[in-house]
């Protein structure tokens, strides 16, 4: 049970590092937030067979569609501390180092790269977007990002477990 805390835990600290940094980037940038309700108009389609569309924010609302794609944002980074737990081992949470951390943040970009962004409307990497390059590269830094609160999660948590 205290493993299975300590995934859930770091996942949603890593997730709200991912945030912390959306709000940083518009504050320094100027860059839109991400938008989790469309994300979770995707997912409400989903039950109703819809699981690709043209285009995701021409599709017709969903009620909760708000509430469903910020709480499948936070059950995808959770899934993601899970995977990481699963590849670098549950003894990385009594040990964490960077490493696994930043290559478990990295690698999920292949999520919204391979299967949101093209199932959303936007193509395989943001391939149909007004600008491709700018939209990977925040996807990358946005997801190493996401694998630096992985890391600082597994501090934080293993910390807690030693007071």
């Amino acid at each position: 049970m205290e493993q299975l805390t300590a995934i859930i835990s770091c996942g949603i600290l890593a997730t709200l590092l991912m945030d912390a940094w959306a709000l940083v980037r518009r504050a320094l940038f100027g860059t839109p937030l991400p938008n989790y309700r469309l994300v979770g108009r995707w997912i409400a389609h989903m039950p109703r067979g819809r699981f690709v569309h043209e285009s995701v924010g021409k599709a017709p609302a969903v009620r909760g569609e708000s509430l469903v794609g910020w709480a499948t944002h936070y059950l995808v980074g959770v899934a993601f501390a899970f995977t990481l737990a699963a590849v670098a081992g549950t003894a990385w949470f009594e040990r964490p180092t960077p490493w696994p951390a930043l290559l478990a943040g990295i690698a999920s970009v292949a999520a919204p790269f391979l299967v949101m962004q093209p199932a959303m409307g936007a193509g395989i990497a943001a391939s149909r977007t007004p600008r491709p390059g700018a939209a990977r590269l925040q996807s990358l830094t946005t997801h190493f990002i996401f694998g630096l609160g992985l890391y600082a999660g597994g501090l934080l948590v293993h910390s807690f477990k030693g007071a």
